[in-house]
């Protein structure tokens, strides 16, 4: 199983704690139940902990003008919204929740060059809340590619409290590659502009780097009638 870099550190440390834990209840307690119930409870922690960082070979589709998935998870939101941050302007936005159980990595969801990063403190409300998109601590990211942006947001949850992003503006960014993580549950949404053609549905499931969010025209995305009767959608968790 291949680990992400950005969380071997943690599994490091607990790999460590946990063997010391583990010496510790051998050398120090004789009842041999209370060992194994401790040797148990640090194998399925150890379990957890691995499937958490675990990080997936990943294989971007070779079609032109899609936006892929950023993150593992299941789409939550599909509705219009008006973009202040990046591309100012209406736009359609996509939003993917990131349980626990799903791969973390983030993957960029354009080729292109990186326009815009900001970074905000906030709040750690449950991150499948629409307002966590606007309250809770979070990174702003913006790609565009031949005059079409896309502008992304990784969301803290009220379990993640870590925010991993190895983003600058004017950097290249590649479709599908890796540039970050939100550790222990968290969100991410996705704003288009008009044009934009969503392909996913509520509630689909969502593989980063590889399911295709959207297509979009090859040149300056024009107001496409196909998203003209996108109504706000939102999942009841």
């Amino acid at each position: 199983m291949l680990i992400t870099k950005y969380g071997i550190d943690v599994v490091i440390k607990f790999f460590v704690v946990a063997a010391v834990v583990v010496l510790c209840t051998f050398a120090f307690v004789s009842i041999e139940i209370v060992r194994y119930l401790v040797v148990g409870i640090v194998v399925i922690a150890a379990g957890l902990v691995l499937n958490f960082f675990r990080d997936p070979t990943r294989i971007s589709p070779v079609t032109e003008n899609v936006v892929v998935s950023p993150a593992d998870g299941t789409v939550v939101l599909i509705k219009e919204v008006f973009e202040t941050e990046y591309l100012k302007s209406d736009g359609v936005q996509v939003s993917v929740f990131m349980s626990p159980l799903n791969v973390h990595v983030n993957r960029f969801p354009i080729s292109g060059t990186v326009g815009f990063f900001k970074y905000i403190k906030g709040d750690y409300i449950v991150a499948f809340e629409d307002k966590s998109s606007e309250r809770n601590e979070r990174t702003l990211i913006g790609i565009e590619k031949n005059g079409y942006k896309v502008l992304f947001k990784q969301i803290a949850g009220a379990v993640a409290r870590r925010i991993v992003c190895n983003v600058m503006v004017g950097q290249s960014a590649t479709r599908g590659e890796r540039f970050g993580m939100i550790k222990f549950g968290s969100r991410v949404d996705v704003t288009m502009p008009e044009g934009t053609i969503v392909m996913v549905k509520l509630n689909d499931p969502v593989v980063a780097g590889e399911t295709v969010l959207a297509s979009y025209p090859s040149s300056k995305p024009r107001v496409a009638e196909q998203n003209k009767n996108i109504q706000s959608q939102s999942r009841n968790v």
